[in-house]
């Protein structure tokens, strides 16, 4: 009778992909580049707000942005002809995620060097991109109002591992039901120390304070690589 085989296995099997982020965030902190991950569902206004930071930031920083999508480059394509400022547009193979290891791999095609700021647009999915540490300094989290303030009750773990959440769209609070208070009463229970902006590329509003929260940590990267430290990741 063929004898049954049990493996014990003990690593822990992310063990590999935060050993690569970590080493993702040396290398871009250690050239003074500041790497910001914004994660959402599809539609949340990833691309637009992109696309604004840059434009707002570009004439007094060197930046440089990755989209990840299963498919096209559209939003890479988008962005460059929105800002100017190259980009990349990463194919994730069919996956829900990107990992450290992909991002290393496309970091080794993309010259980073001389950038004061890196913008990855991670695919659309408010589930699997938070399991991730990707190497990135800090998780920019958007959720539109048209999504509804119940978001942080459906998927906790994205609420819990942002380091900011921007509610945008709110140019359209006059045809959706978002209780701006359960929202952040919900998100807090999460994330008690998260910063939530409010935030519309049409109207302007919170693009001011999104340019100055990035500015100082592009400063504060370019003092002390090592000092921002990592991301809130999945526990």
């Amino acid at each position: 009778m063929a004898e049954v085989k049990i493996i014990e296995v003990k690593e822990d099997i992310m063990a590999v992909n935060e050993t690569e982020a970590e080493a993702n965030r040396a290398a871009l902190g250690g050239q003074g580049t500041l790497f910001l991950s914004f994660l959402s569902a599809p539609g949340s206004g990833k691309t637009t707000v992109i696309s604004a930071l840059i434009n707002m930031l570009k004439d007094r920083y060197r930046i440089g942005e990755m989209d990840v999508d299963i498919e096209s480059a559209l939003d890479a394509e988008k962005v460059r002809s929105a800002t100017g400022v190259e980009t990349m547009q990463i194919h994730n193979m069919g996956l829900c995620h990107i990992d450290a290891d992909m991002v290393r791999r496309a970091l080794a095609e993309y010259d980073t060097a001389g950038l004061d700021l890196l913008i990855m647009e991670d695919i659309g999915n408010l589930v699997c991109p938070a399991e991730f540490d990707t190497g990135s300094h800090r998780n920019v989290m958007l959720l539109s109002v048209p999504e509804g303030d119940d978001k942080p009750l459906k998927y906790p773990l994205m609420f819990s591992i942002a380091d900011l959440i921007l509610v945008t769209k709110t140019d359209a609070l006059g045809y959706f039901d978002f209780d701006f208070e359960a929202f952040e009463e919900r998100v807090r229970m999460l994330n008690p120390d998260v910063k939530i902006m409010r935030l519309c590329v049409r109207t302007g509003e919170g693009l001011g304070e999104l340019v100055a929260w990035t500015e100082s940590l592009i400063e504060e990267v370019k003092r002390d690589p090592e000092g921002l430290g990592r991301p809130r990741i999945a526990l």
